[in-house]
């Protein structure tokens, strides 16, 4: 089948403002988005700029916005974004970080974020002898929060920091802080609560759920972000704060 990419295109070194630009190719429906991209990189225009790494849906290198909806392009078919009526697929880069050129945005906002919730154990104490050992059932308490690759898909769909507040922490943050809020092992809570219980923390998200939708892992985002804002709201009630 023969398809068109309609892809974003932008250079800071010689373009004032971001453009489309069309490339019409083969692709089989079973084909990857990635796929097409490369054969548009390697074929067509080598100047072509997008990241990728593993292509097999496990970095989250190349999240990029297909046809209005946040993807990874390795786990993307051309099945799945071409209709009957279309074989037009219009590429952009993440929305909320600024574009480095072409579909490749400079992350280091969304890591900064990321970084400032201590996304790691926390845990002083003596372990006893033995490894900290925790029941299956608590293990199940953050288990989708596991699976987190950072794509930052979540957070190029949140309508809050679009249109809103740039500064919100963003989902994925919140994510991974849950990720060890929720850990029976952790003794973080006090570390985090500052960047959590914060005007820019947790309490603007509005459940808009695009967070979820997108996710290339299935995490339950909103719900993560909704039980952290209940965590803290116990804390604050036991604290008398």
């Amino acid at each position: 089948m023969k398809i068109t990419l309609k892809i974003k295109r932008y250079n800071g070194e010689k373009d004032a403002q971001s453009y489309f630009q069309e490339f019409t190719l083969e692709a089989q429906p079973e084909d990857r988005l990635l796929d097409a991209l490369l054969a548009v990189k390697t074929k067509m225009d080598d100047t072509l700029a997008f990241r990728k790494s593993c292509a097999h849906g496990i970095c989250g290198s190349d999240a990029m916005v297909v046809n209005g909806v946040e993807r990874l392009a390795c786990k993307t078919l051309i099945r799945d974004v071409v209709t009957a009526e279309s074989a037009l697929i219009t590429v952009e880069p993440l929305r909320s970080l600024p574009v480095q050129r072409d579909l490749m945005v400079r992350q280091d906002a969304f890591f900064e974020k990321f970084r400032a919730v201590k996304p790691f154990l926390i845990n002083d104490e003596p372990a006893g002898g033995r490894e900290r050992p925790q029941s299956p059932e608590e293990r199940a308490r953050f288990d989708d929060t596991t699976n987190c690759i950072l794509c930052a898909a979540c957070y190029s769909s949140c309508p809050v920091l679009r249109d809103k507040d740039p500064r919100f922490i963003g989902p994925a943050a919140i994510v991974n802080a849950a990720r060890f809020l929720f850990d029976s092992r952790d003794r973080g809570f006090a570390q985090r609560l500052p960047m959590l219980d914060h005007e820019d923390g947790v309490w603007p998200c509005e459940n808009h759920f695009n967070c979820t939708r997108v996710c290339p892992r299935g995490i339950k985002v909103t719900k993560n972000i909704n039980a952290t804002k209940a965590q803290i709201k116990t804390f604050r009630e036991k604290d008398g704060s």
